[in-house]
């Protein structure tokens, strides 16, 4: 028994130094000298303690005897690492330089930086950027009829066109020295999701120009002529851009572009010039038949060395202009009805000069890093705004529905069933603006996060198509008739569209988030991946051995953490917030530390064949994902001051992703290679048992309550979208009905008491309103009250119903 207790101080003294990373000497000390306390007090048997102090004296050497333990040790391991690790190719290493890593190396870290994320304070809009969200947004909003757009133009109207131009929507990004707004990606992102919250096909409009356009790459790429003459045609929408990446042969596998451009010499302007001869077919591409500038991608050959270097120059990008000859465009895709402008492009024989590659010939082959960096924005700038902007959406005006619309007497959004729907709804649309918000704010710091842009595209439209599928169970009859009072349909059919590009969701989610993480957001992985390729054989050992000590280190480090923070369920971590928000840092101090230990295991398993292995890439990406929402969720509630009635909303979001992670986890281990390996990992990191359960039902029927009455939580919830109290107009009348009820139901509630003692007859609605007034149980005002709520009320409930004849039909009949 005295052995026993002996062998578990060892452990612990092993386990506390692992924890506190208390480096190689501390670390040989702490374990000689319990080891030395043990054998002096006779503690284990001689056998025992031999076999002890010859384990602690290879420990000590391989710690300590750095030139034995490079020769004998670092040397061979990184011979084995070389061979599974194969060349890594120019475009491998593009893309790994490209981006950079930002708060998801915290989250690797498994010790995050809490005081680092609570100082990410976002600054105010600059009064520019205030009058342009107060002004022409809300302007533009105004002049869009999505059904019109949809049904009758199959196009934004003229004078809808004429606006952005002159109010200088295309610019958004563009510096003001070249007539742009210069705003910052918060903007950007304020006015898509504004704009989707009224028309998604002027929201797409509006964002491809702004993100996926010519523009940004030509602010970071272009030369000084190329930002000088197309800057300001783009900021003024005398040019319309549109970027052509995506092929049939190519999709998500941007890498492996068929379209060839030769370099060769030709005619430009009447003068023999070199250029590139190119032939391409694209597909998908936004506003493709309406642009007069094509962004261009195509993988470059110079096989008659007209150019130094090699014959293959790589993936390479252009600006082209759409009338150039042998470029046809024109034709549209219709992407599931909804009609903003996409389309397929083609060129044949098309000559360019190498003046048109996007940073002249400087540019030649970096198209690749182009793409990866720029495009990345995009990811966390765009869809995500659009995504929050339907969300919030269907958050706002379902919950109003839900409290409006009636069965036996009771408003819908009083059963338990749709409070699940609800809480859901309000939950989800919570974790996305926080992400959203995060995000941006690293962007408009300088960062260009691949990673986390990758999560955030994949993981707000997944959520924003979650939200509608909720919504339109909530609404039933209402949301699938289509008409101009149906708010909600077209977002039911543009969510699969956004799933579809910028990468598909299920191969960002399988191969990127993870893929891309592990190796940028690793302390370690990236720096050993290139000593592996450093020539110089004493500086790569030299290199290498650093590292592989500090990773042996971390990994040991984050395995410790793992099982103490288990044991107490997060309580041993040390975090600055306090009460609610602080427990939430402990319980994701705990996750970040299970997950990047579960993270190095899986690597060291697995090797090279985890990109092979998608249901494990994909789960650790998962956990990755859900720390960051869950991390964004506490910084969104602690940005808006903590308010308390928002603290249903800020649980039940944190809870969804500890839930979300704890199954994530479980998928993981599940599909261990080593079955025996994944139920250890799951006991080092569960040791007490998986903790996570979800929001549970009475918290769910907080959140929800907050969507069925006016609020500051719904306002805060759903800032930022267009609102309406146009009768006219389905939200309007759904704000104007929601306004009124809580009033109206009091009057409801004295004409049924009414009713009730008999003191009035049964009638028309409007004659027992009559007779109501007249007999002094209502008066003048609350007949008035209630006449316009029942009115209201009516309209809401009414789906659109269309004349006979109204609907063509093509004749299957010859």
């Amino acid at each position: 028994m005295n052995a026993l207790l002996w062998l578990l101080a060892l452990l612990a003294v092993g386990g506390v130094a692992a924890y506190r990373q208390l480096g190689r000497l501390a670390a040989t000390s702490a374990l000689g000298g319990t080891l030395l306390l043990a054998s002096i007090s006779g503690g284990f048997p001689v056998l025992l303690a031999l076999v002890l102090w010859l384990l602690w004296g290879a420990f000590a050497l391989l710690l300590h005897a750095d030139d034995w333990r490079r020769e004998y040790v670092t040397g061979r391991v990184l011979t084995f690492y070389r061979r599974q690790l194969p060349p890594l190719s120019d475009t491998e290493r593009e893309a790994m330089a490209a981006g950079t890593v930002w708060w998801d190396r915290e989250l690797f870290s498994g010790q995050p930086d809490w005081d680092l994320l609570a100082g990410f304070v976002d600054a105010p809009f600059t009064p520019a950027e205030q009058a342009f969200l107060g002004g022409p947004v809300p302007q533009l909003c105004a002049l869009l009829d999505d059904w019109r757009i949809t049904h009758q133009d199959a196009d934004l109207p003229a004078p809808v066109w004429k606006f952005m131009r002159e109010q200088g929507f295309f610019g958004l990004i563009i510096p003001t020295e070249y007539g742009g707004q210069g705003f910052s990606h918060r903007t950007h992102s304020a006015v898509v999701m504004q704009l989707a919250s009224r028309s998604v096909t002027a929201a797409i409009t509006v964002m491809v120009p702004n993100s996926l356009g010519p523009a940004e790459l030509l602010r970071h790429y272009g030369t000084p002529e190329q930002k000088d003459h197309y800057l300001p045609r783009l900021a003024r929408g005398q040019d319309i851009p549109c970027f052509a990446l995506t092929g049939p042969q190519a999709g998500s596998d941007a890498s492996a572009l068929p379209d060839i451009g030769v370099v060769c010499r030709g005619s430009h302007d009447g003068q023999d010039v070199l250029g590139v001869r190119l032939n391409f077919e694209k597909r998908y591409i936004t506003l493709a038949p309406v642009a007069t500038v094509i962004g261009l991608a195509f993988s470059l050959r110079d096989p008659d060395g007209l150019l130094a270097g090699p014959v293959e120059r790589g993936i390479t990008v252009l600006l082209l202009p759409a009338d150039a000859p042998g470029v046809r465009s024109g034709e549209r895709h219709l992407p599931l009805d909804v009609p903003f402008q996409n389309g397929p492009l083609h060129g044949e024989n098309v000559f360019a000069p190498l003046s048109w590659i996007i940073g002249g010939e400087a540019g030649i082959g970096r198209g690749w890093e182009m793409l990866v960096s720029c495009l990345s924005e995009g990811r966390g700038i765009s869809l995500p705004a659009l995504s929050t902007g339907v969300a919030k959406v269907a958050a706002r005006y379902t919950g109003a529905y839900a409290r409006l619309r009636e069965q036996f007497g009771v408003p819908v959004g009083r059963f338990e069933g749709v409070q699940e729907a609800l809480a859901r709804i309000a939950g989800n649309c919570y974790q996305m603006d926080a992400a959203r918000s995060l995000t941006l704010y690293g962007l408009d710091h300088g960062e260009k996060p691949a990673v986390l842009t990758a999560i955030l595209k994949y993981h707000l439209t997944e959520r924003g198509r979650r939200v509608v599928n909720d919504a339109m169970d909530v609404q039933a009859g209402s949301g699938v008739m289509m008409g101009p009072r149906n708010f909600l349909a077209r977002y039911y059919q543009v969510m699969p569209v956004a799933i579809t590009v910028e990468g598909a969701n299920i191969l960002t989610r399988s191969l990127i988030i993870f893929g891309q993480g592990a190796v940028r957001a690793h302390p370690y992985v990236l720096d050993e991946m290139l000593a592996v390729q450093e020539q110089d054989a004493d500086l790569a050992v030299e290199r290498f051995d650093q590292l592989l000590l500090g990773h042996a280190g971390f990994l040991l480090g984050n395995a410790a953490r793992s099982f103490f923070l288990g044991l107490t369920r997060g309580r041993l971590a040390q975090v600055p917030g306090d009460g609610v928000s602080g427990r939430y840092q402990q319980r994701l101090s705990w996750m970040s530390a299970a997950f990047a230990f579960s993270a190095d295991v899986t690597m060291l398993l697995v090797g090279g064949e985890l990109k092979r292995r998608e249901r494990l890439s994909a789960r650790l990406g998962d956990v990755l994902s859900e720390l960051y929402l869950a991390s964004a969720v506490l910084r969104h509630f602690q940005q808006q001051d903590q308010p308390p009635e928002d603290l249903p909303l800020a649980r039940w979001a944190l809870d969804d992703c500890l839930a979300r992670i704890g199954t994530a986890f479980d998928g993981l281990f599940a599909n261990y290679p080593n079955r025996a390996l994944g139920w250890l990992l799951r006991w080092l990191v569960f040791p007490t048992g998986q903790p996570h359960h979800g929001p549970d039902d009475a918290l769910g029927q907080q959140v929800a309550e907050l969507l069925l009455a006016p609020g500051d939580s719904r306002d805060r919830l759903t800032d930022g979208i267009y609102l309406s109290e146009d009768p006219a107009e389905a939200t309007g009348r759904l704000e104007l009905a929601l306004a009124q009820a809580d009033a109206a139901g009091q009057v409801q509630r004295k004409l049924r008491g009414a009713l009730k003692s008999g003191e009035l007859a049964v009638g028309a609605d409007e004659d027992l309103l009559a007779q109501a007034q007249a007999a002094g149980v209502l008066d003048a005002g609350e007949v008035a009250l209630l006449g316009g709520y029942q009115e209201l009320l009516r309209e809401i409930i009414a789906v659109d119903a269309f004349p006979a004849g109204s609907f063509r039909r093509v004749s299957t009949t010859a």
